[in-house]
């Protein structure tokens, strides 16, 4: 395809062409194979939902980096929560949490910030999905950033009024919340192959957002789906728009698509996620 077509000579074409290529990649990269070098393999452990919800936010949290690191890291984090997260959370076995690196710049010390919010929000709501249901987060055009006001907010009260940026993003207008768009497509999407799909009765696929890093944003560029350079919330509001006219139903399942072409490309993005 020349690049005069892909950038709207033929918009027809232009779009069966894409999502051709897209379905196809899609294909490929969402399968069981998937998940056991992914840290989606952490919250798929457990059956209870808030243990998932607990694993997903954050497994999603230090997934920045080398694959494997974030594996490794994810596990670690689980261990010193006696593989038992929600009841950690419960029984406030965070307060006895040693001083240790989780992962990279994520320190025991934000495990315990992110925790202590964690376990007010349980406390008062009983699932992270009722928190989001009472943010109305189902409502939003924007749920994953409604979502993480509101995750904002509670980590704030739990923790004297402090707010830790290495938990969850401050600056909502620009940031791309790569990792919670991430945690969200985990949560929401059901095609029983890899996400889980514990809260499809809050949201539906067609209000996900892309979770968007350097890889995915390059990727994207290179496939003529995104113009803006940065990556950041705008970006990530323009490529969701453009994949919700291939697949309205279920835009982000080009995650994998995205995910899988950059692996594959010239361009290697050395198995790894960006920090967005």
């Amino acid at each position: 395809m020349s690049s005069g077509e892909m950038n709207g000579a033929a918009p027809e074409r232009f779009s069966a062409d894409i999502r051709e290529l897209l379905d196809e990649a899609a294909r490929r990269i969402n399968s069981p194979e998937f998940i056991g070098a992914d840290p989606v393999q952490f919250p798929r452990r457990f059956e209870r939902l808030q243990d998932i919800e607990i694993a997903s936010l954050l497994s999603a949290t230090i997934a920045w980096g080398n694959r494997k690191m974030i594996c490794a890291d994810c596990e670690k984090m689980l261990r010193l929560m006696d593989h038992s997260p929600y009841a950690y959370v419960m029984d406030e076995g965070y307060e006895e949490l040693p001083d240790c690196n989780i992962h990279r710049t994520f320190f025991a010390r934000d495990l315990r910030h992110y925790l202590r919010g964690l376990n007010r929000i349980y406390r008062r709501h009983g699932s992270l999905m009722e928190f989001a249901r009472s943010e109305g987060v189902q409502h939003s055009e924007a749920p994953s950033w409604r979502l993480v006001e509101g995750l904002n907010r509670e980590l704030k009260e739990a923790n004297g009024g402090v707010g830790d940026s290495r938990c969850l993003p401050q600056n909502l207008k620009t940031t791309a919340l790569k990792r919670v768009n991430m945690a969200l497509r985990w949560l929401v999407r059901d095609d029983g192959i890899v996400d889980m799909g514990v809260w499809s009765g809050l949201l539906r696929p067609a209000q996900l957002f892309i979770p968007l890093d350097v890889h995915v944003g390059n990727t994207a560029r290179d496939l003529g789906l995104l113009a803006r350079r940065s990556d950041d919330r705008r970006s990530v509001e323009e490529l969701t728009a453009v994949l919700r006219t291939l697949r309205p139903d279920d835009p982000v399942l080009y995650d994998y698509a995205l995910f899988g072409l950059g692996i594959e490309s010239k361009t290697k993005i050395n198995d790894g996620y960006g920090l967005v």
